[in-house]
């Protein structure tokens, strides 16, 4: 059996959980692979404020783990931007279970598993919650609230979310009330404290959302004393106002929800080794059955599961005779070739890209079949100069991008300024992107990319019939927030899509750059979804769901 793609443990998620796994796998001479389908690091990410992490005094999410990125590699664990789409036993060696992990970027195997995939945002079902999604009603504090400027919000919840993000809200919102079903918040008292004391913040508890209403935007919330039972409506009919959820998770488990124990919530059962039902299997993190979901469990979680894969990993190594390579420890940046001949060390020379994402190109670029042309349509601001010199750089790590300027003169009813994406004969693709892909949408633009030239992601023969049929135009426009973590996910089933089938096209719009979008389709959260121009939906969607729309 070859050892290129063996690894002792594929660690599935990018968060804490799996970072300090990494480390500790990698520390102790076991092959390990980091598989992150967004951007490393997590959810955490998106706090500009961690004060509560043993050691650190203060420190921003994003820091926080790019630090523990590096510790990991540092001692050789390997990292992997790219969609995991299937996990299954694939072979058994001398009575040993081998696990294949299959992705966009290829297929993967090892004797253990790592779950850390995390959890993603719950609805509560009130009435008018989820036709006003998007409309008033939203759930990322980070990628909706500048919609919400000068604006009254109401926030649900009495969690260690609710409490943090509420503050948070007090950027934008001309006063924020908190709406806590119990007695008081369930977080840390400090960081309820922060809540509760601050000028602009209301907390109101043992209330509860009746409903909310509106016409094309939210304009009233119904809310009662669940003691007293009265009722207090809040109306706005001349202007808008915000209602954000922060009412728990639900965990990510759908990849494993027929090889695992879950409990009742969809969570994963485990040991007190982090041990799941199914052997080889283990989970870290919030996608995890736990009281407390804050990085410290996590990266407790991650070192616990770690510990016992090196143990699994030793006896599966024992009983097949496979010996994966070890991991290489990294002690100083080396420059390195790029497809083009380009030497790198730490930055492009441009600064936009660092060493990381060049070495995540450059798998991506090795692994596209066909040539692209990215056609550049600016205009004078500053951020068409931003966009070209986004791509000019991109262009300088292949030979399989071709950059140009397009005839002004054909955009006058475009939206300006978006790079539009071509086959290497000037062939439209169908998928375009209005503003600067950065942040979030960076990962996805390129998996466009990859889609456009083939082979592209790994699709279930049946969905992919389903795009084929397909046989009336479709034209899908997805305006999007860069900092919003829900967003690429659409963004790459809507580019997929399009990338098979000629009649479908996928544009996707900064909405910070596009205000008259936005008024037009009264869009307050993101990502935004309109459909042939008349169709307007919110939410993260994968490709079943969006085939279901078109």
């Amino acid at each position: 059996m070859s050892n290129e793609n063996f690894y002792d443990v594929v660690v599935i998620g990018g968060g804490p959980a799996g970072l300090t796994a990494a480390l500790y796998l990698a520390r102790a001479c076991y092959r390990v692979l980091v598989i992150e389908k967004e951007k490393f690091g997590g959810q955490i990410t998106i706090t500009d404020e961690v004060v509560n992490y043993p050691g650190v005094m203060k420190t921003s999410g994003k820091e926080l783990t790019q630090a523990m990125q590096k510790q990991a590699e540092h001692f050789g664990a390997e990292f992997l931007l790219g969609d995991v789409v299937s996990l299954k036993k694939a072979e058994e060696a001398s009575g040993a279970e081998i696990w294949e992990t299959t992705t966009d970027k290829g297929s993967y195997k090892s004797f253990g598993i790592l779950l850390a995939t995390g959890a993603h945002p719950r609805m509560i079902g009130f009435p008018g919650e989820a036709k006003f999604r998007g409309h008033g009603v939203a759930y990322c504090a980070t990628c909706d609230g500048e919609f919400f400027r000068g604006k009254e919000i109401f926030v649900v919840g009495g969690g260690f979310a609710a409490a943090e993000e509420s503050v948070f809200l007090t950027k934008y919102a001309s006063h924020v009330t908190i709406l806590i079903r119990g007695n008081d918040f369930s977080c840390a008292e400090a960081v309820a404290e922060a809540a509760k004391n601050h000028p602009k913040i209301t907390v109101l508890t043992n209330t509860e959302v009746v409903y909310v209403e509106g016409d094309h935007t939210l304009r009233k919330i119904c809310y009662k004393n669940k003691n007293t039972g009265e009722e207090t409506i809040f109306d706005s009919a001349d202007d808008t106002f915000g209602v954000f959820v922060f009412a728990g998770y639900a965990p990510n488990t759908d990849l494993v929800k027929d090889l695992i124990a879950l409990d009742s919530h969809g969570y994963v059962e485990t040991d007190r080794t982090q041990k799941t039902s199914c052997p080889g299997i283990y989970a870290a993190g919030d996608v995890c059955q736990k009281n407390l979901r804050q990085v410290v469990t996590a990266v407790g979680d991650g070192a616990t599961a770690a510990t016992e894969l090196e143990k699994y990993a030793a006896a599966m190594q024992g009983k097949t005779g496979i010996h994966p390579e070890k991991p290489i420890k990294k002690e100083a940046e080396v420059h390195k070739e790029s497809p083009a001949g380009k030497e790198t060390e730490g930055k492009s020379s441009a600064g936009i890209f660092s060493q990381d994402i060049i070495n995540q190109l450059n798998v991506v670029f090795s692994i596209m079949e066909g040539n692209l042309q990215l056609d550049l349509h600016l205009d004078s601001r500053p951020v068409s100069q931003e966009l070209k010199g986004y791509m000019t750089e991109l262009e300088k790590y292949t030979d399989k991008l071709t950059v140009q300027e397009a005839d002004s003169a054909s955009d006058s009813a475009a939206l300006l300024p978006f790079v539009e994406v071509l086959t290497a004969s000037g062939e439209k693709t169908g998928l375009a992107f209005h503003g600067v892909p950065g942040g979030h949408e960076f990962t996805s633009f390129i998996l466009g990319l990859y889609n456009a030239a083939g082979p592209g992601q790994p699709l279930d023969p049946a969905i992919r019939e389903r795009i084929l049929a397909i046989d009336h135009k479709v034209h899908m426009q997805i305006l999007v927030s860069l900092s919003c973590t829900m967003c690429p996910d659409l963004v790459v089933a809507a580019q997929r899509i399009a990338s098979l089938n000629l009649l479908v096209t996928a544009e996707v719009y900064d909405i910070a750059h596009f205000p008259d979008l936005k008024e037009k389709y009264n869009v307050m959260s993101v990502p935004c979804l309109i459909i042939n121009q008349d169709q307007v939906t919110f939410g993260k969607k994968n490709i079943p769901q969006l085939l279901e729309l078109l």
